[in-house]
């Protein structure tokens, strides 16, 4: 058991609480003034975690927090001793199979090599041959004939199936799969983006078990994934101070490749991290079948 005095633990929360309002104070702002984000308000709506609960500091299991009194009207914090806690087992039951879930899914998606051939079609796939693009505000780098073009000269082969599931109807068939809801743990793999992005949601999932500062790590790799993720995408977004990726040339694929594999470096340790947070707080939640599907 880590023992905090109350100095600590408030450095700590007001460290984190720093950290985020990088993202969260400007999301507000452009809330207030109803300003659409075509990059980050992804990270905010699609991701359902409200700024104040990214703002607020858990110090996660096995942690002991003398003077932490207010954390008693949290769900899941018991009071020990001269201190406060949490008590996994105080959450409720539902958390475990959330983490069995998450488990079997991270463990899957570490056991696979990373494919790091989809040059970010998904986006491009989100506006083939329709008049209601998602980001109808923003304008397309190449007009709509040539976005055509483009998702007809390339493959498609897009394993999530949250981003498949806002392809264009006319750009489903082109797909190599079509990943349901129920393929996710047989489908997915460390070099996709999203899956990479989805760190973040598994990470909040699981709170407040999740120490803060591991939630932040996965929200700022979220940040970055996403980025490039836009970056590649059919939209012109140097008015929000984003160059492109142009993916529809042999250079920006190879750009887009060594971008991604970036991400699959980066991402290894966090999910590496919160299975380790299953097994600890959890140790009967990941079942021996996890990577049945590969």
């Amino acid at each position: 058991m880590e023992v905090l005095d109350e100095p600590q633990w408030r450095a700590r929360a007001a460290a984190h609480r720093a950290r985020v309002e990088r993202w969260t104070l400007p999301h507000r702002e452009r809330r207030r003034r109803r300003e659409p984000h075509p990059v980050m308000d992804f990270l905010f709506t699609y991701y359902s975690y409200r700024p104040q609960r990214l703002e607020q500091w858990h110090p996660g299991p096995d942690v002991l927090l003398r003077g932490g009194d207010e954390y008693l009207d949290r769900p899941g914090y018991v009071r020990d001793g001269d201190g406060v806690r949490l008590d996994p087992g105080a959450l409720p039951p539902r958390l475990a199979g959330t983490a069995g879930f998450v488990g079997a899914l991270l463990t899957a998606t570490a056991s696979r090599q990373p494919r790091l051939s989809c040059f970010g079609m998904h986006e491009w796939a989100m506006v083939y041959r329709t008049d209601a693009p998602r980001h109808w505000y923003v304008p397309l780098r190449l007009g709509r004939e040539s976005t055509d073009a483009v998702v007809e000269s390339l493959p498609l082969h897009c394993t999530h199936h949250d981003a498949y599931r806002f392809f264009t109807d006319a750009a489903r068939p082109r797909n190599a799969v079509a990943p349901r809801r129920e393929d996710q743990i047989a489908l997915e793999q460390p070099g996709c983006l999203h899956a990479n992005m989805d760190l973040y949601k598994w990470a909040y999932k699981l709170a407040p078990v999740t120490p803060a500062e591991l939630i932040a790590d996965c929200f700022e790799l979220a940040v970055a994934v996403r980025e490039l993720d836009m970056r590649a995408s059919p939209y012109d977004l140097t008015a929000w101070g984003y160059d492109p990726v142009p993916v529809e040339t042999p250079a920006g694929r190879a750009q887009y490749v060594r971008e991604q594999a970036e991400f699959v470096r980066r991402a290894a340790p966090l999910r590496a991290r919160l299975l380790a947070l299953v097994e600890r707080v959890w140790p009967a939640a990941r079942p021996a079948t996890a990577v049945a599907g590969r």
